[in-house]
């Protein structure tokens, strides 16, 4: 009988230890600032290369990303990372084009298996001037979908659906847009969504550099640890 228990106790023990070294994983849905050449899903357009281009930035290496620092110093595992240079969360593009193909929307179902999603958007959004539109969270018709407020309440609806148990954060850049900016406190809240503020991010040619970089790393990963 004692035999059986400590078997038991022994198994149960290992069982709780492998859950705890489990690790999170984490996957980013995310546009230029989130890119780098061969990490990222093929096809998807690229800001950060491998040389680099010294008039576009001086990060030289994939470990210089601020997805792969929050990765690496916070423990976790990366699940999926697909972002995608000039995509915006509505369908609409620079000159008024239809990017529906590379909207976050559209992208959404590529994440996989993650434990946390970190949605870094809109700036394309601000500096393309994408209307704002109305605020509508049901019943989205494809026309409302090339506004932001209804294309960003359908993505929050759509990633709370599909990835059910999963935390899910917003992160919004500097410099953008007041009402863009306003809109997705507004939206977020709706759906509980914590948006991750940034400051002060150091950037060359509107992105950032390595100092810009590791800035974001360490407010997302405060952000994400509490």
């Amino acid at each position: 009988m004692m035999m059986k228990r400590s078997v038991f106790l022994l198994t149960l023990l290992l069982s709780m230890t492998a859950v705890a070294q489990q690790r999170l994983r984490i996957s980013i849905l995310g546009d230029s600032y989130s890119t780098y050449q061969n990490y990222i899903p093929e096809g998807n357009e690229v800001w950060y290369f491998d040389p680099i281009d010294p008039k576009r930035t001086d990060v030289s290496n994939v470990q210089q990303t601020w997805w792969w620092q929050v990765v690496k110093d916070g423990g976790y595992l990366l699940e999926k990372n697909d972002s995608y240079s000039g995509a915006t969360i509505c369908y609409t593009g620079y000159n008024d084009e239809d990017y529906s193909p590379r909207s976050f929307i559209t992208r959404l179902p590529r994440l996989g298996s993650p434990d946390i999603i970190l949605i870094f958007g809109n700036t394309n959004d601000s500096w393309c001037g994408a209307k704002v539109g109305e605020y509508i969270y049901k019943d989205w018709k494809r026309a409302d979908l090339y506004t932001y407020r209804p294309a960003l309440a359908k993505l929050l609806n759509d990633a709370l659906c599909r990835y059910p148990n999963v935390r899910i954060y917003f992160i919004q850049n500097t410099e953008l847009r007041k009402e863009i900016v306003e809109s997705t406190a507004v939206i977020c809240k709706h759906y509980g969504i914590p948006v991750i503020q940034l400051k002060d991010i150091d950037k060359q040619a509107g992105h950032p550099n390595q100092k810009g970089m590791k800035t974001i790393s360490e407010q997302v990963l405060k952000a994400i640890k509490q």
